[in-house]
């Protein structure tokens, strides 16, 4: 029998991540997921070709300041780990970073100052972007995916909605704290999916009929509803407004676990545009095969 400790059996050993790191000079990609890490090694920030890095799945409670030497970095994947507000903000100069996946961490949840007491730095509910600055920094242009599931936000940050961000397509903010969203949602032209499941969120400003390429949206488990006999106005919009269903391209539409009903949802003002939009696309994928749900909504 051979030496048994002359092998790592450990895949989060040193020995492993020694052989990671040297591959990745050659590959410019680095997974270090569960590999109970309480730091990013040193040895990540001087592989300049560096283009992917997973440290998901970790116990990092920050990405190091040294992290923005990865100039070339195109994905980053920090799921799952301690970050808190503030630790983004080594990315900020990553020109060429397009996905960023930070899902699972504590980036809004309320943290104590100096003398105990409790500060969130993020604000109250709002209809309106925050000026959190020291929750998310400035993103960098390049993004077009971002994920900040999970995060114990109460409010969306203004960086989220940047009129930079021209070309960002997908956001994932489920699982949050999110009772609103923010006018300046319209600033996002490129954004085709947009996942809010698991918030608190009432209803959706008129200002998302703006994006027109969305496609997919995800309302599921929030607190979107209707009372009965309600005529809606200007005073009184409805909670998802006509300019969703008649200036966006959406098809994929999910309301699952909101209390409203397909019946009370067919009422709503846009909303036959909606279905004419979706049976075409029905139509037309009885012999494309494609994959998308076109029930009701997610409602019965």
């Amino acid at each position: 029998m051979g030496n048994a400790g002359s092998q790592p059996t450990n895949r989060t050993g040193k020995k492993v991540v020694v052989q990671k790191l040297e591959s990745a000079k050659k590959t410019g990609v680095l997974s270090l997921t569960e590999h109970k890490l309480d730091v990013i090694p040193e040895q990540v920030f001087q592989i300049p070709n560096l283009r992917t890095l997973d440290v998901s799945k970790n116990n990092l409670k920050n990405l190091g300041s040294h992290l923005s030497r990865l100039t070339a970095l195109k994905s980053l994947n920090c799921d799952d780990n301690k970050l808190t507000a503030g630790t983004l903000d080594c990315i900020s100069g990553l020109s060429k970073l397009q996905t960023l996946s930070a899902g699972g961490n504590l980036i809004g949840k309320p943290v104590s100052t100096q003398n105990g007491a409790k500060s969130t730095l993020s604000p109250q509910k709002t209809t309106t972007a925050t000026n959190s600055s020291n929750i998310v920094p400035e993103l960098p242009p390049s993004l077009k995916q971002l994920k900040l599931d999970r995060n114990h936000l109460s409010s969306i940050p203004r960086q989220v909605v940047s009129v930079k961000l021209r070309k960002l397509e997908k956001i994932d903010l489920s699982g949050n704290n999110l009772a609103a969203i923010p006018v300046e949602i319209s600033n996002l032209i490129a954004l085709t999916e947009l996942n809010l499941d698991n918030n608190a969120i009432v209803s959706l400003p008129d200002s998302i009929g703006a994006l027109k390429k969305l496609k997919v949206l995800s309302l599921k488990n929030n607190n979107i509803h209707v009372t009965n006999g309600v005529v809606y106005s200007a005073s009184n919009p409805q909670p998802l407004p006509r300019s969703l269903f008649a200036d966006t391209p959406v098809i994929d539409l999910n309301l699952h676990g909101n209390r409203m009903t397909s019946t009370q949802l067919n009422d709503f003002d846009g909303y036959p545009e909606f279905l004419e939009r979706r049976q075409k696309v029905k139509s037309k994928d009885i012999y494309g095969g494609a994959l998308t749900n076109l029930d009701v909504c997610g409602l019965e």
